[in-house]
């Protein structure tokens, strides 16, 4: 079945209806241009764009923009050789970029969030889908060792913990990309009663400090911070599996980058 890049972001955007503000739009490309192959990807990297093209790709569906902000302003950087080989690469390409990030949030339960549940394994342990985040019931087990499982099952090298290492864990909330701030964890943690928070990433002076002052004072309190694009992966990954299985005959990849930072 044929489909336009127009068709298919007015039929991802139908569940959520009309966003009065958003980011999300064609970055670049043709709404008229028919879609023959996709790939989604949490950034549309120098990397995933070559991988695109190499695959054979028309349309990159990526949840953050090209251009390192959230606001996507083109031409903040446009003296800046990175940004402006970049550019290049996009436009003697031919690929289009659509930018999904509002409306993907706001899918019921959010997909982004529903996918790295999915991949932690814990999708039956899920007691409560709140706007910002899952709510989870586990067995209870030792921070450290939900730590290793979670570095395992998402295939990265480290996470960070923060509290007894061990703790046991059994009520946890997973918050995903940069709703890892104070003003989402800890009132998050209090209201549900949560030993641990998974999140992506937030400033490291508000809810880690939170957590260091709740152990101190013998409260049980965890957090395992994974990196912002490994918490949303996993959702884009999701999001290529549906479109897969809405239009078998297209050729649908995921392309993600490895960790953005080493340890050493």
């Amino acid at each position: 079945m044929k489909i336009t890049i127009q068709a298919m972001m007015e039929e991802l955007m139908r569940p959520v209806g009309q966003l009065e503000h958003t980011v999300d739009r064609l970055l670049f490309g043709d709404l008229n241009t028919e879609v023959t192959g996709v790939v989604t990807a949490f950034m549309p990297t120098q990397y995933v764009i070559e991988q695109a093209v190499a695959l054979g790709a028309n349309l990159i569906i990526s949840h953050e923009g090209p251009f390192f902000s959230h606001q996507d302003q083109e031409g903040v950087h446009a003296d800046d050789p990175v940004y402006a080989a970049k550019k290049r690469l996009i436009r003697e390409s031919g690929i289009a970029i659509f930018r999904w990030h509002d409306y993907i949030h706001r899918y019921k339960p959010d997909w982004i969030t529903q996918g790295l549940v999915q991949a932690f394994g814990w999708e039956d342990a899920v007691i409560k889908h709140r706007p910002e985040a899952a709510v989870v019931q586990l067995p209870g087990s030792a921070l450290r060792d939900i730590a290793v499982d979670i570095k395992e099952r998402l295939g990265i090298p480290y996470v960070r913990i923060m509290g007894d290492p061990d703790q046991i864990c059994a009520r946890a909330g997973v918050l995903v990309g940069y709703r890892g701030g104070g003003g989402s964890v800890i009132p998050l943690m209090e209201q549900e009663a949560l030993d641990l928070v998974v999140y992506g990433e937030g400033p490291e002076w508000e809810s880690p400090e939170y957590v260091r002052d709740a152990v101190r004072q013998g409260r049980k309190k965890a957090l395992i911070v994974i990196g912002h694009a490994e918490s949303e992966v996993p959702g884009m990954n999701l999001l290529a599996r549906n479109l897969q299985e809405r239009y078998p005959d297209l050729q649908v990849h995921t392309v993600s980058e490895k960790p953005l930072f080493r340890v050493v």
